[in-house]
């Protein structure tokens, strides 16, 4: 055959693999994405939460399943893009003092957790599964990490990060990744394969991170923030978008390089912006792709599980990955103890953290490569942290109650210490400050009580006492003085509040007179009928305030602006009425100003504007005969 008809043969395969490529790349994509919207549109629903769906989705249609999709571990590589992204999120929240700040419960905590719980969990499966005593430790010391990817998504979607129990969490998880680095080391000094020469040694590892850690600091500061205040002039969206992914993939693709943790780079450049007055776009436009990309990888994890090492050993796999959540709740949970915490952080922190993390994978496969462990082996404790990740969504669900105890801080003091005032707020977020400088600007004596210890300790700081408890419980309400108050103001931003909640509360203090903030006017019709003297739509009045600037921009007549807010308050408060009577949310649809002015709501405005020029009219004649 000549030359030339081989080239253009080996054109046609190559042309026809990249069409093949495409098509499965499609046809699986397509499969993903439908048993993972199905899966976890299942779970959200049992509220179980969407890791749990991913990782089942996975594990149905991967390769030990029903084999729909191939592939699992290099979708695994791609898809631990999204735990960067993750980082990089959360290092854009944290500024470089507060991470100073914090460096005692990295530096104490973290490193604590990752060294006594390794070596306890490697002495227990050299004592009871036989392994050499280096097997032991390349198998234990990563099973001390935990999920990144499922604890962090968690405390940041709650607004959790920022709290004394968030801290402590996102601590040891910070520190967890930064002995990624260290770990990788000792497994390559264990190693029983032949050396790997483009492989660095361990001291030139830890200089690549403190030097690679310090350039991304630069160009953070010299050339990332300079670039985002240039396109801030242009006002350019889809570049702040290019920049964010170019951040993150530019760090990670650095650490890669460099044979460092791809998410701690994405977390150093997310840091170095976090001072940046354009962090809120950026977060707002990588925000979908971490999303995705999250998603993605707990469908990969769910597909690398060895279904069939689980059913020829279900009791063993079983039993180690319950053995490795009971372990490390034990430990973590003593040894929070031993920093001065109360009992319930630390089993809260405790349960929170128990699972295996997605980088043992990693690093079982690695050990495998050093040949300290058989592939099998590295098959089972893969599927062992896959099991232990899978409780994560129930475990989180006992440590948000733990976090919310009484005993989560010791600052917290209980109500029945208060003094006794005339009135009571409940909620002190940025809705209760404002109701309570009203009263304090009247003398009036407050008694304050939120149940986020978060909250109650930043109020502190500002040298506010909150006092901890339930506010709608009516034994925290006694012991906070209740039955001699005048006023009790519910100011929490509870959806959930209804005549249920409210009744009770009105029949034990009859005293006291009952306001409440609702979040709509659903919650309003929903607490109808208890008793509560006054309720406020949280956004009712601001929504008001910010249309009539919005008039006066159009430079719209004065006397027309008060004739328009007058008649959207009739018209508001009659509607109301109407749907408390007839109980149905869609009555006095008729009582809106719509795009060609409203039926009903136009008569309203036309008859204040007709009295208004009445009202004129009578003083311009009673001016006139005092005239004559």
């Amino acid at each position: 055959m000549s030359p030339i008809l081989l080239t253009a043969a080996t054109a046609e395969a190559a042309t026809a693999a990249a069409e093949t490529a495409t098509d499965t790349a499609l046809f699986e994509g397509a499969i993903l994405l439908g048993v993972a919207t199905l899966f976890v549109l299942i779970f959200r629903r049992l509220g179980l939460g969407a890791v749990l769906g991913y990782l089942i989705a996975g594990a149905l249609v991967g390769p030990h399943g029903l084999g729909l999709v191939g592939g699992g571990e290099s979708k695994l590589a791609f898809a631990e893009i999204g735990i960067a992204f993750l980082l990089f999120l959360v290092g854009l929240e944290l500024h470089p003092r507060r991470l100073w700040e914090m460096r005692k419960a990295i530096f104490g905590l973290g490193l604590a957790q990752v060294v006594i719980t390794g070596l306890i969990l490697a002495g227990l499966i050299l004592l009871t599964l036989g392994f050499s005593w280096q097997a032991a430790l390349a198998l234990g010391l990563p099973l001390a990490l935990s999920s990144t990817a499922q604890v962090l998504p968690s405390l940041k979607s709650s607004g959790r990060i920022n709290s004394p129990f968030g801290e402590k969490a996102f601590s040891v998880l910070l520190f967890q990744d930064l002995a990624i680095v260290p770990m990788i080391t000792i497994i390559a000094a264990l190693s029983r394969a032949p050396a790997d020469p483009s492989a660095p040694p361990g001291w030139q590892m830890a200089l690549y991170t403190v030097g690679a850690i310090a350039a991304l600091v630069l160009v953070g500061r010299f050339v990332v923030n300079p670039l985002l205040r240039l396109i801030g002039r242009y006002g350019e969206r889809e570049l702040f978008v290019v920049v964010g992914l170019l951040a993150v993939l530019a760090s990670a693709a650095f650490m890669h390089s460099l044979h460092l943790s791809t998410a701690l780079g994405a977390f150093i450049a997310g840091m170095m912006l976090a001072d940046s007055p354009y962090r809120h776009e950026i977060e707002a436009d990588v925000e979908p792709f971490r999303l995705v990309l999250l998603g993605l990888f707990f469908l990969a994890v769910g597909m690398v599980l060895d279904v069939n090492v689980v059913i020829q050993k279900p009791m063993q796999v079983v039993g180690l990955a319950a053995g490795l959540v009971a372990v490390k709740i034990v430990v973590l949970t003593l040894l929070v103890r031993t920093f001065g915490k109360p009992w319930s952080m630390c089993l809260g922190l405790g349960l929170l953290l128990s699972q295996g993390g997605e980088f043992g994978f990693l690093l079982f496969a690695q050990a495998a490569d050093a040949l300290l462990i058989a592939p099998e082996a590295a098959s089972l404790f893969s599927a062992v942290v896959t099991l232990s990740m899978m409780t994560t969504p129930f475990l989180m669900l006992f440590a948000r109650n733990l976090e919310f105890s009484p005993g989560v801080d010791a600052d917290l003091d209980d109500p029945e210490n208060a003094p006794r005032g005339s009135s009571i707020v409940i909620g002190y977020g940025r809705f209760g400050q404002i109701v309570a400088q009203m009263l304090h600007a009247v003398d009036c004596s407050v008694t304050l009580i939120d149940k986020k210890p978060s909250q109650i300790e930043l109020s502190g700081r500002f040298d506010t006492k909150v006092y901890f408890g339930d506010g709608l419980r009516i034994d925290v309400l006694r012991r906070a003085g209740a039955e001699e108050a005048r006023l009790i103001v519910f100011c929490t931003d509870d959806r959930t509040i209804d005549a249920a909640a409210l009744a009770p509360i009105v029949e034990a203090f009859p005293n006291a007179r009952v306001l409440t903030r609702v979040f709509d006017r659903r919650q309003l019709l929903a607490i109808e009928g208890s008793g509560a003297v006054g309720a406020v739509r949280e956004v009712f009045e601001s929504s008001i305030a910010l249309g009539l600037m919005a008039l006066r921009q159009l430079e719209v007549e004065p006397r027309e602006i008060e004739d328009v807010e007058s008649a959207l308050r009739q018209l508001d408060a009659e509607r109301l009425d109407m749907q408390i009577s007839e109980g149905d949310i869609a009555a006095g649809r008729d009582y809106r100003f719509v795009a060609g002015g409203g039926r009903q709501a136009s008569s309203v405005l036309e008859a204040l504007r007709e009295r208004r020029q009445a009202a004129k009219r009578a003083r311009e004649e009673a001016e006139a005969e005092q005239a004559a």
